[in-house]
């Protein structure tokens, strides 16, 4: 199982005097995918808040790219003053140190950690005129295999489908996509026969009729869509999350990782942002930066033994 509501991050270094006054002009946060994934919309909706809270704006800027790559190292790059935030997920702070070859940043000691934000299931996905359930298609799969496909357009979404194909004995084939919009987009039109997708834009496409839901990467029924039932029950032991978190360059200033943790805390315990995040299927794990250094080094770990089980080749 790969699972975790906790939060990663790093003491940031010494600070001059000025960052008491942070934050002085907008915070530049940083997305390393494209508009329309998972990590844009569950940061999207943080925008506002965070904005109020530290009374100056929040602007998103995609910069998508290399699994996350790209947008990392222009984070990487940016002035070391707490005014450029980077997103870190699973694709970028993890699971990169193995599949990217001579990384140009080290997601563990580059970026003071501002802490957690959420976590979210996967749901696997099938054309209306595929697939029924979860059984149907693993029966194909053994029927034809090496004949069915699914997209995936970061490293995560591959590993889901990498461990379906292992836990239950068959071979599907995999088709990379720039982003998780377009990997899904190809399931609705037919010409994939899965995809694992993210949770809020695979329910809203599963209720609009476009695409059929064959289940939940949670171990059990998830609450926000109670009748999609867990993969778990047809293939045991299957569960996987995925999270996120927010890191800035060091040596960042110490007043604003403090100021930034707090605000980020605050917005994540408010009852309106909870219940915002819940309907979009995430779920907020606020904490200090100081609890989770540890828990990066312990994630990483874990994915990257997952990837290498599994046989995700390095680029």
């Amino acid at each position: 199982m790969i699972t975790r509501r906790s939060a990663f991050a790093l003491p940031a270094l010494a600070a001059p005097a000025f960052a008491q006054n942070w934050p002085d002009r907008p915070i530049r946060l940083i997305v390393a995918f494209p508009t329309g994934t998972i990590t844009d919309t569950l940061f999207r909706s943080l925008v506002e808040p965070l904005s109020t809270e530290l009374g100056q704006p929040v602007v998103i800027d995609n910069r998508p790219g290399g699994n996350g790559v790209v947008g990392t190292m222009a984070a990487r790059t940016a002035q070391p003053d707490g005014h450029t935030w980077i997103v870190l997920s699973v694709t970028n702070a993890s699971l990169n140190t193995w599949t990217v070859r001579n990384l140009a940043y080290d997601p563990l000691n580059d970026f003071a950690h501002l802490g957690s934000v959420a976590e979210a299931p996967y749901l696997v996905v099938a054309p209306n005129d595929g697939a029924t359930s979860i059984t149907d298609l693993l029966d194909r799969a053994r029927r034809r295999p090496g004949e069915l496909t699914f997209s995936h357009a970061n490293t995560s979404a591959q590993i889901a489908s990498e461990m379906l194909n292992r836990a239950a004995g068959v071979r599907m084939t995999a088709v990379p996509y720039r982003g998780g919009p377009e990997a899904l987009t190809d399931v609705i039109a037919g010409r994939i026969d899965s995809t694992f997708t993210d949770f809020a834009n695979g329910l809203a496409q599963v209720r609009e009729g476009r695409v059929r839901a064959l289940g939940v990467t949670t171990p059990e029924p998830f609450p926000l869509a109670p009748e999609i039932p867990p993969i778990s029950r047809t293939v045991p032991g299957f569960a996987l999350t995925v999270w996120f978190g927010l890191g800035t360059v060091q040596p960042a200033p110490v007043a604003a990782v403090t100021r930034a943790n707090a605000a980020l805390q605050k917005v994540l315990r408010q009852p309106d942002v909870i219940a915002r995040l819940g309907r979009m299927g995430y779920s907020p794990i606020p904490n200090t930066p100081e609890q989770n250094r540890e828990f990066l080094i312990q994630e990483t770990r874990k994915w990257v033994e997952t990837a290498q089980s599994l046989g995700i080749e390095r680029q």
